[in-house]
């Protein structure tokens, strides 16, 4: 069964282009911008190509074109303009719209081509940090807004783990570690958010650190063997969903009783699972960052 969505009502629309479904439908009214759709209950609907014009008009009134001088615009025009305005627009918003345009339409090329055109002029790092990790911010409220399908939102998440594997394997193998210092991340049993974790990594080797990466749902016994090779070790671990709210505190004591068995053991860990815990009585070898800047600011 098909149920890639194709069709969206006016909440979508707002939850998608940041315009207010009230504001829509005075566009929709006043300047015949858009032109919905009715189900047999008289219900208004909105196609695929509703959502990308919607997107380029907020493009273009984000960037100081009147309502009035866009609705005059030819249909076909609409996106001319906008690619106009992008090639000297600083900002990431049109790069958004056309990743999450990619997403919609399952469309690798759009994917592809919007990612090449930023790597012409940013670094790979600027652009997570600009451009992919608020994109991954609205799609995990699109998501949970049902705007989207898991399906839609696994599709992007894929393209993107892709281009931070990449771009890991070519600094590994241009870069010599420079440190006896070695970085274990891991994510907890049951924990599969794995782009932040995997971005730290990239980080941590293109500093020049010795990175192991376990990746997905490493018990936490599974993690005591490092002790038998490593003498200084500083465990990464990305808190999303798991451990949930009333296992985190035992969690995190059996993490110090197992594993932080002399000073040269460190714990640093993210995600907003830490909001459930009171981060000042943790102990002074397991440290809690907010964002991973903050802790690339670290290393």
């Amino acid at each position: 069964m098909n149920n890639i969505k194709s069709t969206f009502s006016i909440k979508d629309l707002e939850h998608l282009t940041g315009i207010k479904a009230h504001t829509i439908r005075i566009w929709e009214k006043r300047y015949n911008l858009l032109k919905p759709e009715r189900t047999d209950t008289n219900i208004r609907y909105y196609s695929l190509d509703n959502l990308q014009k919607l997107l380029n008009i907020s493009y273009l009134n984000n960037n100081g074109y009147k309502i009035s001088k866009i609705a005059s615009l030819d249909n076909e025009d609409i996106p001319k303009l906008v690619k106009k305005v992008a090639e000297n627009d600083t900002t990431n918003n049109h790069a958004i719209d056309a990743f999450k345009l990619a997403m919609l339409n399952f469309d690798q090329k759009l994917f592809y081509d919007t990612y090449e055109n930023l790597i012409k002029e940013k670094s790979f790092s600027d652009i997570f940090y600009q451009d992919l990790i608020p994109l991954l911010s609205e799609i995990g409220m699109l998501w949970q807004t049902d705007t989207i399908t898991p399906a839609q939102e696994h599709f992007l998440t894929s393209l993107i783990r892709q281009k931070i594997l990449i771009n890991t394997e070519i600094i590994q193998s241009q870069n010599q570690v420079k440190t006896d210092e070695i970085f274990v991340l891991y994510l907890p049993d049951n924990e599969i958010h794995e782009l932040g974790l995997m971005i730290i990594n990239y980080e941590i080797i293109a500093k020049g650190h010795q990175a192991i990466f376990l990746g997905q749902s490493v018990p936490l016994d599974s993690l005591k063997d490092l002790l038998n090779y490593y003498d200084k070790i500083t465990f990464i671990s990305y808190f999303t969903v798991k451990p949930e709210k009333d296992e985190i505190d035992n969690y995190i004591k059996d993490f110090s009783e197992k594993l932080i068995i002399k000073d040269s053991i460190k714990f640093w860990v993210l995600g907003r699972m830490l909001n459930e815990i009171d981060l000042n009585s943790l102990p002074k070898q397991i440290v809690p960052f907010i964002t991973i800047k903050d802790l690339v600011k670290k290393l």
